[in-house]
């Protein structure tokens, strides 16, 4: 990937890791604005599209730095998160990837709706003003950059169906199991 000396001077504009979770691989990016994305089963192919996107997006080069100080405390909280001993996170988010109508639902989202709760599209739609958007609310959930840390697991239909999850239904089960919402599975 190009860079200019200015660039290359300044290091690169993300860092990335990959770390185990009892969901699955998440890669993790930061930027000195703060984490910028978290990406569900982060296998080869999962991670270089990613780290595409985050070149597209951000310019510049990305470098894998697991021991990065910009994703100490995004890694340490969400262990913790799994560990069942943090509900509430309090990290930087740079929010460069998300476009303005998704980044307000999302920030309602993560203010309004606390561990352990969910929220209706439609329910979460009118919360930003914008009732009868509950379908662009589900395109804003599933174009979300940061989930888990931005809480789209907590969004469910209003019939009470669980809805769709851009990680897969099981890990959406998981995380909303791991939150109490819904019993854990017996095997």
């Amino acid at each position: 990937m190009n860079t200019n000396r200015a660039e290359q001077a300044a290091g690169p504009v993300a860092e990335w890791a990959v770390v185990d979770t009892d969901i699955g691989p998440l890669l993790l990016a930061a930027t000195d604005r703060g984490l910028v994305l978290v990406a569900f089963h982060a296998d080869d192919g999962v991670r270089d599209s990613a780290l595409r996107r985050l070149v597209s997006r951000l310019g510049g080069e990305v470098a894998e730095a697991p021991e990065s100080r910009r994703l100490a405390e995004p890694i340490r909280q969400l262990a913790a998160y799994f560990a069942g001993e943090l509900h509430t996170f309090e990290l930087d988010l740079d929010w460069r990837l998300a476009s303005s109508f998704h980044r307000e639902v999302l920030s309602a989202l993560a203010a309004d709706v606390p561990y352990g709760s969910v929220v209706g599209y439609g329910d979460l739609a009118a919360r930003v003003g914008q009732p009868g958007a509950a379908q662009a609310v589900g395109l804003a959930m599933g174009a979300n950059p940061l989930p888990v840390v931005v809480p789209c697991h907590r969004v469910v239909e209003s019939d009470g169906g669980i809805g769709g999850f851009g990680g897969g239904l099981e890990t959406k089960r998981q995380l909303l199991a791991l939150e109490g919402v819904l019993p854990q599975p017996l095997f």
